[in-house]
C-alpha cells in the first residue's frame, strides 16, 4: 500500500510500505475511506513531538471500511463502516474504567500516528478494535462522521467540558482553526451570553461567525482585553479556551479570565509557556489541560446523525488520498488557503 511518511522534522513523502496485519487478537485492519490533516500534525512535522520517529505512517482519523478483524474482536466484523477514534482503548486498565481512555495504560491513548502507524494510508491496523472504532449508522455521510474522530470530541471535552461552561457565560475562544471552531460549536450547547472569537486571521473569525460566535476580536486591530472588559463590565471572561498551543495565546487567556474564572487550555504545546503565578496565585483562577479522552463520541454521534450539530461544515477542501503532499501544503497554509478540514478520499474498493 501507499501511505504518507515522517522522516524526520520538515520531512514528508508518500511512500511503497507493507500493508498492516493482525499483529494481536484484539485488532483490525480498515480500508481508509476517508481520512483528514490535523494541527498535530504539523506540529510533528515541526519537530515538536520527539515521540514520533523516522518512518512512522502519519495521522489518526478516520472513516473506513473494515477489512480483517481479530478473533477477539466481537462488535465489528469484515464489511462494516467505522469511524477510527484518535484514542485507543485497551478498555481494561484503570484509567479505561474511568472514560480516560487518553491515559491508557494497556497500549492504548493516543499512539495511531504518533507510536504505531497511522491513517494516513490506504488501510491501518487499529489497536483494541472492539473499543477504539465506533459502526456508523446508515445515511451519515463520511465527511461529518470523521469530524467526529478528533476536532470534535477534543474540543467538547478539553474546551468546552473542562472549562466548565455553563448558561449565561462569556466565553472566549484563543484561536479560530477547526479547534477553536469546533470549541464555538460546541459551545453553544451550553447556552453561553457570548462566545468570543480571537484571531488574527479575518477569513477565520468570519468563520466564527458563522458557527456562532457573536463576538470577534482581531488582535491586530485592537486589544482584546478592552474588548472583553466592555463586554463584561470590567470582569473578564468566565471562561477563556486556549485553542491554538503557543506561549502567547495561552498567556493572552490568562489576562483575559475573570477572578474566579477558568482556563481551559486545549492547544498542543511544543515549547515552554510562562505561568504568571505573580498575577494569578490570588485571582482564584482555575487551568485546565488534556489530552482527549473521546468519551463524548457517542453522545456527539447521536447530536451529528441527528442534525443537531453540523459537522460537514468544517470541510473546505478536499483531495484524492494520493495528493496528501499538496493537501498537506493546503492545510500548512491556512492563513492563504482558508483552509480549515482537508478530506481526503482513497479509492474505493
Amino acid at each position: 500500500m501507499r501511505a504518507l511518511v515522517y522522516h524526520g522534522p520538515g520531512n514528508k513523502s508518500w511512500d511503497q510500505v507493507p500493508d498492516p496485519t493482525i499483529l494481536h487478537s484484539t485488532d483490525a485492519v480498515v480500508r481508509v475511506d476517508t481520512t483528514t490533516l490535523c494541527g498535530t500534525d504539523l506540529h510533528i512535522l515541526k519537530g515538536d513531538v520527539p515521540a514520533v520517529t523516522d518512518g512512522r505512517i502519519l495521522g489518526h482519523e478516520a472513516v473506513g471500511t473494515v477489512t480483517e478483524v481479530g478473533p477477539a474482536v466481537t462488535s465489528i466484523r469484515v464489511g462494516d463502516r467505522v469511524l477510527v477514534s484518535c484514542v485507543s482503548a485497551c478498555g481494561r486498565c484503570r484509567y479505561c474504567r474511568e472514560g480516560q481512555y487518553g491515559q491508557c495504560l494497556g497500549g492504548g491513548g493516543w499512539i495511531l500516528g504518533h507510536t504505531i502507524d497511522g491513517t494516513q494510508a490506504e488501510l491501518v491496523r487499529v489497536p483494541f478494535a472492539d473499543t477504539s472504532t465506533y459502526l456508523l449508522p446508515a445515511g451519515l455521510d463520511d465527511e461529518s462522521a470523521l469530524m467526529l474522530s478528533d476536532i470534535l470530541p477534543t474540543a467538547y471535552e478539553v474546551g468546552v467540558v473542562n472549562g466548565g461552561i455553563r448558561p449565561g457565560d462569556t466565553v472566549a475562544v484563543v484561536g479560530a482553526g477547526p479547534i477553536g471552531l469546533a470549541a464555538v460549536l460546541a459551545a453553544r450547547l451550553f447556552s453561553p451570553a457570548h462566545i468570543v472569537a480571537i484571531d488574527l486571521v479575518d477569513a477565520r473569525l468570519d468563520a466564527a461567525k458563522q458557527f456562532g460566535a457573536d463576538v470577534t476580536i482581531n488582535p491586530s486591530r485592537e486589544d482584546p482585553a478592552e474588548q472583553l472588559a466592555t463586554l463584561t463590565g470590567g470582569l473578564g471572561v468566565d471562561v477563556a479556551i486556549e485553542a491554538v498551543g503557543t506561549p502567547g495565546t495561552f498567556e493572552t487567556c490568562t489576562r483575559l479570565v475573570r477572578p474566579g474564572g477558568r482556563v481551559a487550555n486545549v492547544g498542543v504545546h511544543g515549547t515552554p509557556a510562562t505561568l504568571h503565578l505573580e498575577d494569578l496565585w490570588s485571582r482564584n483562577v482555575t487551568i485546565t489541560t488534556g489530552l482527549v479522552d473521546t468519551w463524548s463520541t457517542p453522545t456527539l454521534l447521536k447530536l451529528v446523525a441527528a442534525g443537531q450539530l453540523d459537522a460537514k461544515r468544517f470541510v473546505t477542501h478536499r483531495f484524492a488520498l494520493a495528493d496528501i503532499v499538496s493537501a498537506y501544503d493546503t492545510f500548512s497554509r491556512a492563513a492563504d488557503t482558508a483552509a480549515l478540514k482537508v478530506v481526503l478520499t482513497g479509492t474505493p474498493a
